[in-house]
């Protein structure tokens, strides 16, 4: 695992991996430092769905407002969605929890993803 992993964790109440990436208004972004998780600040969007509708402006403007993120966490992400934010290098993980429980988990995966790679 790299020194230091960014982390956009879509949550509404700051305890939580709660949000649809679509009607997430903001991020809360994380750094892991060998395993270490620390909050570094909160980063304002404007909800990506309307109802059923998205509006293709708005995700593009919010995933690069992570875009400096390796990983996205969500309790639930569109295909569409999913499709851009890899395109822009950011991993999408849908593993709604307690952040810094769901983080753990991101933490372990990574870990079993690099012993086959």
């Amino acid at each position: 695992m790299d020194n230091i992993l960014k982390v956009a964790v879509a949550s509404g109440d700051g305890i939580v991996v709660n949000k649809h990436f679509g009607h997430a208004n903001q991020f809360l972004i994380y750094e892991i430092r060998d395993e270490n998780i620390s909050y570094v600040e909160t980063r304002s969007v404007n909800p990506v769905c309307n109802r059923k509708d998205h509006d293709d402006e708005k995700l593009e403007n919010n995933m690069d407002a992570i875009k400096d993120c390796s990983y996205l966490l969500v309790s639930r992400i569109g295909y569409g969605a999913s499709v851009i934010a890899e395109k822009k290098g950011i991993e999408p993980y849908e593993i709604p929890g307690i952040i810094t429980e769901s983080i753990k988990k991101l933490i372990k995966y990574i870990k079993l993803k690099e012993l086959f790679n």
